[in-house]
């Protein structure tokens, strides 16, 4: 069917991408000449006005007063979180949308990614092109996934990672704790809770395709080869975040090895590893470190079947990975403060 004159000029209205294409600058640029920003040459300014007013994207009478352009009108962000029984996820996620009902301009729109799939996350994120402004991922480390940040970002897309990191990409800021010293710091604790005789150890892990799993159980690794050699990794489980999967999972361990002495869960699912050392009668027996204050890890800190729990506070994340995306989209400078590790046991959990 042959569509009317003038159809697509109707229905379709021209986005910074557009202009930036037209005037064959980069978006930054346009951005920074929209909201009448130093840094652009005067000659770029004039042509970027000139284009973005050919284009309908500002009105003549924005071509010479351009501190006010569509831009600024609202800050548009989208979030890709894991879906599933995470408490962790669905805290950040609570925070997210809470702290951004606060902020006048700002709408935030959370993607939940089903299963632990980088195929299903990279096209979530390249749906994302062309309808928000800023994102942020917590990012499985595959090459699909990569590619779609690398695309976002191409497009003007400001990225930052949560949580767990991704290296080699163009994201403006990481916004987490250091994996590698928490898996470092969980190595510390339990050595010294287990002390100086041979002993069994367990890792549990949601998946190792997060890259900031995978850093926890290298620092881990890291410090009990350098520090406490009477310890041995005797079994390393994924569990998906998956608190059923944990349970059985758990299970199995114990059977298999009825005298191991302590576990470290660098993910979720500390519930159901809980429950199978409730079962068993280890619980209080075994040392159990994990990660995440959490109404779930608060009970188990307090019935003495979590020896510690290391925390990255969610409400934290969301503050700076909102900050930092809204500054980097409007061109300000902005320092970041990022979350610290904290150790926490039963005689010091937050209040909540």
């Amino acid at each position: 069917m042959n569509e009317p004159a003038g159809w697509g000029v109707l229905l379709l209205r021209a986005t910074l991408i557009d202009v930036a294409r037209e005037a064959g600058v980069s978006p930054a640029t346009v951005d920074r000449v929209l909201n009448n920003r130093s840094g652009v040459r005067s000659r770029t300014r004039q042509i970027v006005l000139e284009t973005a007013q050919r284009l309908g994207y500002i009105g003549d009478e924005d071509a010479t007063s351009p501190a006010v352009p569509r831009s600024a009108e609202a800050l548009n962000l989208h979030f890709a979180l894991p879906a599933g029984t995470n408490p962790f996820m669905k805290a950040l996620r609570l925070e997210l949308e809470t702290q951004a009902k606060s902020r006048a301009g700002l709408t935030v729109h959370v993607e939940a990614i089903e299963g632990f799939d980088p195929d299903a996350l990279a096209r979530t994120l390249h749906s994302l092109n062309g309808k928000t402004q800023g994102v942020g991922v917590i990012a499985l480390d595959h090459p699909t996934v990569r590619e779609a940040i690398r695309s976002l970002s191409a497009s003007g897309v400001k990225v930052v990672t949560i949580a767990s990191d991704i290296l080699h990409v163009p994201r403006i800021a990481y916004v987490g704790i250091d994996n590698r010293a928490a898996g470092r710091l969980a190595g510390f604790l339990v050595k010294r809770f287990v002390g100086k005789g041979e002993a069994k150890v367990a890792l549990f892990a949601g998946s190792l395709a997060y890259r900031g799993h995978e850093e926890r159980e290298m620092g881990f690794r890291h410090i009990l080869n350098e520090e406490a050699q009477n310890l041995h990794i005797v079994e390393m489980r994924e569990m998906l975040d998956d608190r059923e999967k944990a349970y059985a999972e758990a299970c199995a361990l114990l059977d298999r090895h009825p005298d191991l002495a302590a576990i470290y869960n660098v993910g979720a699912g500390n519930t159901g590893i809980a429950k199978a050392l409730k079962e068993r009668g280890r619980s209080g027996d075994v040392i159990f470190v994990a990660h995440d204050v959490t109404a779930g890890t608060r009970e188990l800190l307090l019935d003495g079947t979590l020896d510690a729990v290391i925390d990255q506070n969610p409400r934290v994340e969301a503050r700076e990975a909102l900050n930092i995306l809204t500054h980097a989209i409007q061109g300000t400078a902005y320092e970041g403060h990022l979350p610290r590790l904290q150790v926490i046991f039963k005689e010091n959990i937050p209040e909540q």
